[in-house]
């Protein structure tokens, strides 16, 4: 069956779910599940929806099926030396395109290139309707009225189900090198926010423990000089390193004790709640492995502007009970785009509050 046929099955199938009022469940590979926990409804593989659509590297734009495996992708990218900027993790080696976008998932890079949403260009989907649309485009320009392809980013499925998504891709950079310092962690992130007032060619940092790591991606005299000006030990292996920390596979995430994500203004000191911390994005997430109750760390975050998540860990090795619930001022307008986009509330059903 060729992916024409797949797109039609697939509406198709959402058309008569929906005609039913039979709740379906988006599947790819799992790879994710850990974060969103479970779906509820029947199962509607779209795995099969594969393969890159095109890529002009010229024009810095790449587009394909949701189910094209990111690593497929990433390989074509890396033959004409570009990247996708916003450093999506896999946590798993059959980790989609689709899926990457439904999550809305970014690595280290996510404040200094911007995060999965600042780099789609357009989308196609099946609405709850069985209805295929196409938003957006490939290329980037300001346009009147809301960029509905990039609602799809972090919807989790619950807007619609991902055909095609197309993407801004940028060049590799030059030169990079990951540097690290001996700082607690209050001294860190004043670091890290002072660095990242300046003309710096900063992509990451992250702190745990002790030690402050950043990496430095740009021009080679440009990195050459940031080095000069700020010191620190360089890191032999800091490709491995930050891609260890975007899949969760260092040894902060190894352990049983409860994972939680919270999302904070990145310039906030250290919050006072017991556990083992890791900073990443500048500042602006942070993960804690803590017994401490969840409505401690919620308050916690909230009390800074930010929200708490708990979340599983990667590869298969638990389960979490979904993303943090939407602020109360956003539940009438997530309800109002889950009317308009799925009216019968089929689609990932269980991720609906």
């Amino acid at each position: 069956m060729n992916n024409t046929d797949i797109s039609i099955t697939l509406a198709e199938t959402v058309r008569e779910a929906a005609e039913r009022n039979k709740p379906l469940a988006i599947h790819g590979n799992g790879t994710k599940r850990f974060f969103i926990g479970d779906l509820g409804g029947e199962p509607l593989d779209v795995t099969g929806h594969r393969g890159i659509v095109s890529y002009e590297p010229t024009e810095l734009v790449v587009s394909a099926r949701a189910g094209t495996p990111l690593a497929e992708i990433e390989a074509r990218l890396a033959e004409h030396n570009q990247m996708l900027a916003f450093e999506p993790p896999h946590f798993g080696a059959d980790a989609t395109l689709g899926g990457t976008i439904a999550c809305g998932l970014s690595g280290p890079r996510r404040p200094y290139a911007g995060a999965a949403r600042d780099h789609v260009l357009g989308v196609k989907m099946i609405n709850g309707c069985g209805e295929i649309l196409a938003f957006g485009g490939q290329v980037m320009k300001n346009v009147a009225g809301y960029d509905l392809s990039r609602l799809m980013v972090g919807a989790l499925g619950t807007l619609g189900v991902l055909l095609e998504v197309s993407l801004k891709v940028l060049p590799k950079p030059a030169s990079e090198i990951t540097l690290m310092f001996e700082l607690p962690a209050d001294r860190a992130i004043v670091a890290m926010n002072t660095w990242a007032g300046r003309p710096l060619p900063l992509s990451a940092a992250s702190h745990s423990g002790d030690t402050l790591a950043i990496r430095l991606s740009g021009a080679a005299q440009a990195v050459q000089a940031a080095h000069a000006k700020l010191g620190g030990e360089v890191v032999e292996k800091g490709e491995e390193f930050w891609r260890e920390l975007r899949e969760h596979r260092r040894g902060f995430f190894r352990d049983d004790a409860p994972l939680w994500r919270l999302s904070v203004p990145p310039a906030v000191p250290p919050l006072k709640l017991p556990g083992k911390w890791l900073i990443d994005w500048g500042g602006g997430q942070r993960w804690i492995k803590t017994q401490a109750p969840a409505a401690e760390i919620h308050d916690a975050a909230e009390q800074v502007g930010g929200h708490a998540a708990m979340v599983g860990a990667a590869e298969g090795r638990g389960t979490g009970p979904g993303p943090a619930a939407l602020a109360p001022e956003l539940v009438p307008l997530h309800r109002n785009l889950k009317q308009a986009f799925d009216p019968h509330a089929i689609l990932n059903r269980a991720m609906v509050s």
